[in-house]
């Protein structure tokens, strides 16, 4: 699950930072903005099965690719 969650940040934030530090603030580092939180959800909804709903997400749980992961952990996704 992580590699394939860091090929789409990869892939919607357009760097390979997002592999290099999981702890980099997707929002603060300018690597991801509201359009391209909407195109993350769309992303792990379609390759883990599962549905987000933007307003049950905090910015804290998407903040960095290692929270994004520890989210999708806690929600069931291998």
């Amino acid at each position: 699950m992580k590699e394939k969650l860091l090929d789409i940040l990869e892939e919607i934030c357009e760097t390979d930072m997002v592999k290099k530090d999981g702890n980099i603030d997707l929002v603060e580092s300018h690597l991801i903005d509201s359009f391209g939180f909407i195109e993350l959800l769309a992303a792990i909804e379609e390759e883990f099965g599962i549905e987000l709903a933007p307003t049950e997400i905090t910015r804290e749980d998407v903040a960095t690719p290692n929270k994004i992961i520890e989210y999708l952990t806690k929600r069931g996704c291998q």
